[in-house]
């Protein structure tokens, strides 16, 4: 119940205050209404006396200072009830460090303070502004319009820009049916150059000026197809898309994060890199961000809360842990004549070794116990020197090496090039059926094509540079050719 006490002072104001009866209420110098006018016993507090006094002068003091009314806010609305417009772009007043205005807080409701995008298009995901013009992000489209200006159109059709107090323009769509869909974190910017992908449609695209292309498109379409998929989130499970730009070597830096779906080669994650100017995806890495950025011509991560800056140090070198580098291709010439790989070269930096060389497949055969597929293979080729020795049969990098002569197990050098013999390591399960000759009984591996992974080695210039240039093999034509 509410008490009537006269106050002493015309500035003062009754509020009512919870208490946990520990003990009076004292605020500002007033110590409580009394008991007789309504306050609180002490020893039984309950939710109809809890009542204290305060009053608007501190201390109450005569002529102290007095607190404010303060802003007052009024506002009538017919439906007061909240809406999310996913579509719908709304901007404040002006902000000016300068002059110290600051109106990122005022939203006039006289004024048009909102511009909206074509909702069947989805949520607007995210807003880049550069000059005067402002890239809007839908989920299945992408649009630009001006900002602080405005198109007019002339009854000829001309166009020209003049100066007005609208702050978003009109809004032009960008040709084509593309969106960033609900990864905006995909989206990286390098000079007049826009990436971002687009899941709802497994691809990934650059856009330049008001030009769409599909990057994904060059020799990536089936991969793009199988991965983008797997970053859908999955319940609990959150697969994401993660871009930036790599300023030190001008690429686009793609991260994908999968759900319960595995990437080629069984790993979580797929991280891999555009260049512009060779058209083509360069590389596949072995790190995995969880943010990409550039900062003054140096390219960095972010990986569980630390900063990495890449680039510096020993190569192959992420987060810490050295990696090898490889390099897989395909040796397919003359690809409708059976041939007979017998050796391999390449030309360029010491340290590289064959890790696998596999034939295509020799033989699919249906039997009672399932599909059987044969094929052959070779053993691993090792580097100029991790195949080295001596006569006394010490490996290079052991203690004692050196003893003359020198010989190698894998590559050597000829002519400056690394050459090899290709020994077969094929194991009997995978020789086809009523072949007589297999494994290392013969020289050379068979098969129409080959496929082939070549990696750094691990004892020649550890983290150093190593240049390849070009690979090459030599074959002979089977059955008569």
């Amino acid at each position: 119940m509410p008490a009537l006490i006269e106050v002493k002072y015309f500035n003062s104001f009754v509020l009512k205050k919870t208490i946990d009866g520990s003990s009076n209420v004292v605020w500002n110098g007033s110590t409580g209404i009394p008991n007789a006018k309504g306050g609180y016993p002490q020893s039984a507090i309950t939710n109809d006396n809890q009542w204290a006094i305060e009053e608007s002068r501190i201390n109450g003091g005569y002529n102290n200072t007095s607190v404010s009314f303060g802003a007052k806010a009024y506002l009538v609305e017919e439906e007061p009830n909240g809406a999310v417009r996913g579509n719908s772009m709304i901007y404040s007043g002006i902000f000016n460090s300068r002059t110290g205005i600051n109106n990122t807080n005022v939203f006039s409701v006289a004024d048009s303070i909102t511009r909206s995008v074509d909702p069947a298009n989805g949520s607007i995901q995210k807003l880049y502004a550069e000059d005067t013009n402002i890239t809007v992000f839908q989920e299945q489209k992408v649009s630009m319009a001006l900002i602080d200006k405005d198109a007019i159109y002339s009854a000829e059709g001309g166009g020209a820009v003049t100066s007005s107090n609208l702050v978003i323009g009109a809004i032009q769509p960008v040709y084509g049916e593309y969106g960033i869909s609900k990864d905006p974190t995909s989206f990286a910017v390098y000079g007049g150059y826009k990436y971002f992908t687009d899941k709802n449609n497994n691809v990934v695209l650059q856009l330049a000026g008001k030009t769409l292309k599909e990057i994904s498109a060059f020799n990536m379409i089936d991969y793009f197809r199988d991965t983008l998929g797997n970053t859908i989130n999955v319940g609990s499970i959150e697969g994401t898309i993660l871009g930036g730009w790599d300023i030190h070597n001008k690429q686009y830096v793609l991260n994908l994060k999968r759900n319960n779906v595995s990437f080629p080669n069984d790993t979580n994650y797929q991280t891999l890199s555009w260049d512009d100017s060779v058209k083509g995806w360069t590389s596949f890495y072995t790190y995995n961000p969880d943010n990409i950025f550039s900062l003054r011509n140096n390219f960095y991560t972010i990986h569980k809360g630390a900063i990495w800056k890449h680039y510096e140090g020993a190569r192959a070198n992420y987060y810490g842990v050295k990696y090898d580098s490889s390099i897989t291709f395909v040796f397919n010439p003359s690809p409708n004549i059976s041939k007979t790989f017998k050796t391999i070269e390449y030309e360029g930096d010491n340290g590289w070794e064959v890790e696998s060389f596999v034939s295509g497949l020799t033989g699919v055969d249906s039997r009672s116990s399932g599909w059987d597929t044969t094929f052959d293979r070779t053993n691993a080729v090792l580097s100029y020197y991790g195949g080295q020795y001596d006569s006394n049969n010490v490996s290079y990098g052991q203690v004692g090496f050196g003893a003359l002569p020198l010989y190698h197990a894998g590559f050597t050098r000829k002519e400056n090039k690394y050459v090899a013999n290709l020994i077969n390591n094929s194991p009997e399960v995978y020789n086809a059926p009523g072949e007589v000759i297999f494994g290392q009984a013969i020289s050379g591996i068979k098969g129409f094509f080959a496929t082939v992974k070549i990696k750094t080695d691990t004892v020649t210039d550890v983290g150093g540079e190593k240049e390849l240039f070009a690979v090459g093999t030599t074959y002979i034509g089977n059955n008569g050719y």
